[in-house]
């Protein structure tokens, strides 16, 4: 390997930009190729046989860009396949759970934790298994919220159907007295505005986002894989969707504040093995 190979990074739709863009702010030296697989999102109402499927699939398109390190920046996906993807492929491959649960637990000041996600990331109880392994002690609660990824992938974020789905949906959230909220879910970061309104400013919220990309950095910097050579331009990275190529570009441009280089390609007829 050398520095100069790819970052691969999956997930079900946009939301893994969130991921994108803090490694583009804290790697600015490394190419990234990106699939979303947008015409099958949301995974999280799958189940975990459509989603070891999908993400399967997805490995399997992004491993031909001679890849160095793989983000799986979905946690739905993250939740079901990571720890089989990290056994069979021969690279470094981060998934966004176990970093946004560290940064959870530095950042709370009273160890009451919540968390929200897909249904399939709440139903695995990944982020409070992986809490709860680093202090039995803390306080961690759970929950699904099903409609917050539409909102982001119908373009829906800035509305105020949006503002009242994220502040009902969240209302029980405001009894827990919690200090903490793990966005898990790398959509949610889009929808963070409405969801620190909902809860107020009290409660810290943890992009995981941020994390996995400082973990990708140390990952790559203790393997010698770092790019060393100039930075990239926002046009050199690669962007691929399953879904509408237009809605795609809108969504990444607003979110990543710059032009980007994407196509669209279907993924039904792959392989579904690693």
């Amino acid at each position: 390997m050398n520095g100069k190979e790819t970052i691969g990074i999956i997930d079900s739709g946009v939301g893994g930009l969130t991921v994108v863009k803090e490694v583009m702010r804290q790697l600015p030296r490394e190419k990234i190729v990106y699939f979303g697989d947008n015409a099958r999102c949301p995974y999280g109402s799958r189940d975990s046989k459509e989603i070891r499927t999908y993400t399967n699939q997805m490995i399997q398109f992004v491993s031909q860009f001679q890849l160095k390190a793989l983000v799986i920046a979905c946690n739905t996906a993250a939740a079901v396949v990571l720890h089989e993807a990290k056994e069979r492929m021969k690279l470094p491959v981060i998934g966004v759970i176990e970093p946004g649960a560290r940064a959870a637990i530095s950042a709370s000041r009273t160890g009451r934790i919540g968390v929200i996600g897909t249904e399939m990331t709440i139903r695995t109880g990944a982020y409070l298994q992986a809490m709860r392994r680093i202090n039995p002690e803390l306080y961690a609660v759970g929950m699904a919220c099903p409609a917050f990824v539409p909102l982001v992938e119908q373009q829906r974020l800035h509305t105020e159907d949006a503002r009242r789905i994220v502040a009902e949906t969240l209302k029980p959230f405001r009894f827990e007295e919690l200090d903490t909220l793990i966005l898990g879910c790398t959509h949610y970061p889009l929808l963070a505005p409405l969801i620190q309104e909902a809860l107020g400013d009290g409660i810290t919220l943890i992009n995981s986002a941020e994390e996995t990309a400082r973990e990708l950095s140390a990952m790559l910097s203790m393997q010698g894989l770092l790019n060393e050579q100039q930075e990239i331009e926002p046009k050199q990275h690669l962007f691929y969707t399953s879904g509408d190529k237009q809605v795609f570009q809108q969504i990444g441009e607003e979110w990543l504040e710059c032009s980007l280089n994407v196509q669209q390609h279907m993924l039904e007829h792959a392989n579904s093995s690693l």
